[in-house]
C-alpha cells in the first residue's frame, strides 16, 4: 500500500468512525422528567387543586420520535405507582402527570390520588417502561417547590 492508499483508508476510518458514533439524543434520553414540582405553593391542605400543584413532567426532546407509553409506570421510593393507559407522547412534546384528580388531555394527566406522593425532603421519582426497564429518575434533596431534572 502507497502513501496515498494509507491516507484515504485513515481518512475513511476517521469519517466513518464519526458516523458510527452514537447520535446526540442516545447521550442524553430523549424521554426524560424535565420537572418536579414537589412542594405545591400554600399550605398543605390536600384539596384537589393543591394535590394538582404537585406534579412530574416527562419531555420527549426528540424531533422525530413519538414514545408510546402505554404500560410504562412512573413510581416514588415508597412504591406509590402510576401507570400509563393508552398514551402517545408526540416529538418535542411534554405531559405534566399531576397528583390529584381531573380529566387526562395530551398534555396533563391525573394520578387519582387523595394524598401527596412527592416527599419534600427528598424523593425520587422513577420513570420505566413496560417491562419495568428504568428509562429515567429525577432525585432531589429537600426543596422549596420544585426541581429541574
Amino acid at each position: 500500500m502507497g502513501m496515498r492508499s494509507i491516507a484515504v483508508v485513515t481518512v475513511l476510518t476517521v469519517v466513518g468512525a464519526l458516523f458510527a458514533a452514537a447520535p446526540a439524543e442516545a447521550a442524553n434520553p430523549t424521554l426524560h422528567f424535565s420537572k418536579a414540582y414537589v412542594n405545591s405553593p400554600g399550605s398543605d391542605t390536600g384539596s384537589n387543586s393543591s394535590l394538582n400543584a404537585e406534579y412530574v413532567v416527562i419531555s420527549n426532546s426528540s424531533y422525530t420520535t413519538s414514545y408510546t407509553l402505554t404500560g410504562y409506570t412512573i413510581s416514588d421510593r415508597s412504591a406509590h405507582v402510576y401507570r400509563f393507559r393508552t398514551f402517545v407522547l408526540r416529538p418535542r412534546a411534554s405531559v405534566t402527570l399531576h397528583t390529584g384528580s381531573g380529566t387526562n388531555t395530551s398534555t396533563n394527566l391525573y394520578w387519582g390520588s387523595r394524598a401527596y406522593i412527592w416527599t419534600n425532603t427528598g424523593d425520587t421519582a422513577y420513570l420505566k417502561n413496560s417491562v419495568g426497564t428504568l428509562k429515567d429518575s429525577c432525585a432531589w434533596g429537600s426543596v422549596a417547590s420544585y426541581v429541574l431534572c
